[in-house]
C-alpha cells in the first residue's frame, strides 16, 4: 500500500476528487492533507473522508517540519493540488522525483511565480490563445519547470470568459489527475 500526501492553499477540489478516487483502493491511500493556510477549505474536505490534516507555516516549511512529518508517515508520493508556497529544497531532497503538481496552463506557458488560478486564465485570454489545458509535473527547484509527466488541452472560444476558461480547464484537472497519480505510484 503506497502513502500519498497531499498539499493544498486552498479550497481543495482536486484534493477531493484525489480522496474520493483512493479511498477503498487497494493500491495507495491518503494518509495526511496538510496546508499553510489554517482556514483552507480543503481541511474541512479531508475530514469528510476522514483524512487527517496537518497545518504549518511558511517558516516551518523551510525549517523541514513538514518534510520530517512526512518521513514519519512514510509517505511515498507528495500531490500539489493547488498548493501556492515554493517547495524548499529540503523536501525536494527527502522526495526525490516524488513531488507532483498539477498546473492550470500547457506549460511551459503561463508557469512560474504568480502563476496560479485566474492569473493563469486571464493571461490564456488576453493572449488569444485557441487552447489550454493542464500540465501535471514532477516539483524541482523551480516554479513549474520539472519533468512534465502529462498534458491535456481543451478548445477556447474567444467569447470564453476567464471563469468558462477555468471551469474547462477544472475538468480536465479532476478527469486526469487521480489517474496520473495512480500511475505514478
Amino acid at each position: 500500500m503506497k502513502n500519498i500526501a497531499i498539499l493544498a492553499s486552498g479550497s481543495g477540489s482536486n484534493a477531493e476528487k484525489i480522496m474520493e478516487y483512493f479511498k477503498g483502493s487497494a493500491k495507495a491511500r491518503v494518509v495526511l492533507v496538510a496546508s499553510n493556510k489554517t482556514d483552507a477549505f480543503v481541511l474541512r474536505r479531508a475530514s469528510k473522508f476522514g483524512v487527517p490534516t496537518f497545518t504549518f507555516s511558511k517558516s516551518d516549511l523551510t525549517a523541514g517540519v513538514l518534510t520530517e512529518k512526512l518521513k514519519v508517515l512514510h509517505v511515498d508520493l507528495v500531490v500539489l493540488a493547488g498548493f501556492l508556497l515554493k517547495i524548499p529544497d529540503n523536501l525536494i531532497q527527502a522526495f526525490p522525483e516524488r513531488i507532483v503538481n498539477i498546473h492550470p496552463a500547457l506549460l511551459p506557458k503561463y508557469g512560474g511565480k504568480g502563476m496560479y488560478g485566474m492569473h493563469v486564465h486571464q493571461a490564456v485570454k488576453d493572449a488569444g490563445d485557441q487552447e489550454t489545458g493542464i500540465t501535471i509535473h514532477l516539483v524541482n527547484e523551480n516554479y513549474d519547470e520539472g519533468k512534465i509527466i502529462f498534458q491535456a488541452a481543451v478548445a477556447v472560444a474567444s467569447t470564453d470568459s476567464p471563469e468558462a476558461i477555468a471551469q474547462k480547464v477544472h475538468s480536465l484537472e479532476h478527469k486526469y489527475f487521480p489517474n496520473v497519480i495512480e500511475s505514478l505510484l
